[in-house]
């Protein structure tokens, strides 16, 4: 293999950026930072953590040169492979400079968020390796926030130990650069926002304000899948702050407060409703925007807008759920058109001017009662929440359903056929079927399951139908 990247990297011309393949899961910035300074000044890094790849700004091609033509070289107790990137320069994402710039802010993208992200949360995770001024969360693509440090060299510190970093075991993954202002105006202290120079800030009623013990205790909710440790820290890290006792970053996730989620949800600035624009007028109705949205939280209610074509409001069971469809939705394709999710200024959908779509569907439709909301029984930790894939995981097929009568339901609802087609072991006693579906991209997989998700199957001598259910896959290929 490394004979291969170093054939790959005389086809591609020499550039001072480049690209590192083959990262262990554990690899910060800092991490590559140390390895690989010795062959030349590094000018900028961007990490890709779910790749497990990396790009790196030499201040030279020679210096890149060196980096490339190397024997070998460790990440992380991990043998990496380089070659040169077809870009000359690493794109800055905000358009900030290097730290020379003399930045203190920060912009942390969280991705794969499957559980909260608050104020309480980034403090824990960021105060031990840099004093934290404040910190405003907003989500607009996905959720992003803005960290201020005291000084230049703080945030410096902070973005080697903590790009690409989980905060959560294998979600909630940081992709930090350099923010464009340089100071936060911070005008309440909540879960969203927060002063730490300024504690009187603090706008709540007395015995509902800030609880620091939200973050000891267990995972959010059943909702959010399995329990997730937040990584620690090596207790002999050289990025932690030393001359003081700072407490070491447990392994306790995010407890939500153990009162009602409406009392929770009172203080929180977001919404438990997305507004999803984009949608094809003749191929989308409310039954498919669930279809999709419910894969990441429950679905209470969809309405389309009669005064905006192409764009719905889409009310979940909590704002969560909305992060994770924002996350995971915002800019996929469905039926040739691009999707556009974000938070909706509504706190709720009110079923208002309801009117009839293209396909003689109603343009509302309530599903807070539906058994195919996913996130509302005990299994719903068991929930695996996957971005977009090309491979759907099928199951609650009827036992003797076969390949053929698989293709056929693709072919009378006019949606790519799969290309293939696995059925997993099942127990003799076993009455439902499940497996794996591959297409040729993740597109024609997105479009299959907004269809075909929840279609009831019905065989012969059977009074109940079989609802087939589906899901993206943590398979690649199968």
């Amino acid at each position: 293999m490394r004979k291969a990247a170093a054939e790959d990297s005389h086809r591609i011309p020499p550039s001072p950026v480049v690209h590192i393949r083959g990262l262990c899961d554990a690899v910060v910035e800092a991490d590559l930072v140390e390895a690989l300074d010795k062959f030349g000044n590094i000018c900028y890094v961007m990490m890709m953590p779910f790749k497990r790849q990396a790009l790196v700004e030499f201040d030279s091609v020679e210096s890149a040169e060196r980096c490339v033509s190397s024997e070998a070289a460790c990440i992380g107790e991990q043998q990496a492979f380089f070659n040169f990137s077809t870009s000359q320069r690493i794109t800055r994402p905000t358009n900030a400079d290097d730290p020379t710039s003399g930045n203190k802010v920060l912009l942390l993208s969280i991705q794969n968020p499957l559980y909260p992200i608050t104020t309480d949360v980034l403090y824990t995770v960021c105060n031990p390796v840099s004093n934290v001024q404040r910190i405003v969360i907003f989500k607009r693509n996905g959720i992003q926030a803005m960290v201020e440090f005291e000084s230049v060299e703080d945030a410096q510190k902070a973005k080697l130990a903590l790009n690409g970093a989980d905060i959560y075991a294998s979600c909630c993954t940081l992709k930090i650069e350099y923010a464009r202002p340089n100071r936060l105006n911070v005008v309440r202290n909540d879960n969203s926002s927060w002063d730490y120079t300024k504690p009187f800030l603090l706008h709540r009623e007395r015995g509902k304000g800030r609880q620091r013990q939200a973050i000891l205790g267990d995972r959010p909710s059943s909702s959010y899948g399995p329990h997730c440790p937040l990584l620690p820290l090596p207790a002999n890290s050289r990025y932690r702050r030393r001359g003081e006792e700072v407490q070491d970053m447990i392994s306790y996730p995010v407890l939500l407060p153990k009162t009602s989620s409406s009392s929770y949800l009172a203080h929180a600035t977001s919404s438990s409703v997305a507004m999803v624009s984009g949608l094809h007028p003749a191929k989308m109705n409310c039954s498919r925007i669930f279809n999709l949205f419910c894969l990441y939280g429950n679905v209470e209610k969809v309405k389309f807008m009669k005064s905006v074509a192409g764009t719905a409001l889409v009310e979940m069971g909590d704002e969560y759920a909305v992060d994770r469809a924002v996350t995971h939705l915002n800019s996929i394709k469905v039926f040739g058109k691009k999707l556009s999710v974000c938070v909706s200024k509504q706190q709720a959908v009110i079923p208002s001017q309801v009117f009839e779509l293209p396909d003689g569907c109603s343009s509302y439709q309530d599903f807070s009662l539906t058994r195919n909301n996913r996130f509302s029984s005990a299994q719903g930790s068991r929930n695996i929440i996957q971005p977009p894939a090309a491979v759907l995981h099928f199951y609650n097929a009827p036992p003797n359903l076969s390949q053929h009568q698989l293709q056929k339901l693709c072919t009378e609802h006019n949606v790519p056929a799969f290309t293939k087609f696995k059925v997993f072991d099942a127990k003799p006693s076993s009455k439902t079927l499940s497996g794996l579906l591959e297409f040729d991209s993740k597109t024609e997989a997105v479009e299959a399951l907004t269809v075909l998700n929840h279609h009831q199957i019905r065989i012969p001598n059977s009074s109940n139908p079989f609802t087939l259910k589906l899901c993206f896959s943590t398979s690649s290929h199968l």
